[in-house]
């Protein structure tokens, strides 16, 4: 949903940059393994060492060059196939290091092990939302559907975690990531039942064509 809502606004935010790096001879697959490093990098530097805030402003600071490539890539007409596969790929990874980060701050010096094991469960089910729309678009189908796209899951842990750093109590990270479990599972199942139902359309196609 706020992919959707919010390309407009950043495409239009970031197409002068975007612009500008192409025309210095910087690549739309330089830009998504920066990005992705400077994500993990803070992730799994700044957050185990407790430095919340300052982790999310890094994350934040290179969390918009996924945005960032797609310009490039669409501005340069180039890419293709491989720039998608490298950049969910990435995606992959960024996402992976974000939850693992936070769960890592809170198996150790930030003691709260409810929080760190509702952010496991949140990488996981995150990973399985991902696989779910993946493996339904190589066999055919279509699954782009859900409470929990990426953005959402990135824009309510970074905000939230970020400002868990400066105070905020962390029953609301708690909170945050039980709602965003939740959803997660809930995107899972609609993908499910969209694809069942893609399937069985498919198969009663075929089983009416063969018999006329």
């Amino acid at each position: 949903m706020l992919n959707r809502h919010a390309r407009g606004f950043f495409t239009a935010l970031f197409s002068p940059l975007a612009r500008w790096l192409l025309r210095i001879g910087v690549s739309p697959d330089a830009v998504t393994i920066v990005g992705t490093l400077g994500v993990v990098i803070g992730a799994l530097v700044f957050y185990p060492l407790g430095e919340l805030l300052w982790g999310t402003l890094f994350i934040t600071a290179f969390i918009f060059s996924d945005v960032i490539d797609g310009i490039m890539a669409r501005m340069h007409k180039g890419g293709g196939r491989w720039g998608n596969f490298l950049d969910s790929t990435l995606d992959r990874i960024a996402d992976g290091a974000l939850f693992a980060g936070v769960a890592v701050w809170f198996f150790t010096g930030g003691a709260d092990t409810p929080i760190a094991i509702a952010a496991v469960i949140c990488l996981v089910l995150g990973m399985v939302v991902s696989y779910a729309r993946a493996k339904a678009e190589s066999l055919g189908f279509q699954a782009n559907v859900g409470l929990a796209e990426r953005a959402e899951r990135l824009v309510s842990v970074l905000v939230v975690t970020g400002l868990t750093g400066i105070g905020l109590p962390t029953v609301v990270l708690f909170g945050t990531l039980c709602l965003l479990a939740a959803a997660s599972l809930v995107t899972i199942i609609q993908r499910i039942m969209t694809v069942r139902r893609q399937s069985l359309e498919e198969t009663e196609g075929t089983a009416t064509g063969q018999a006329a």
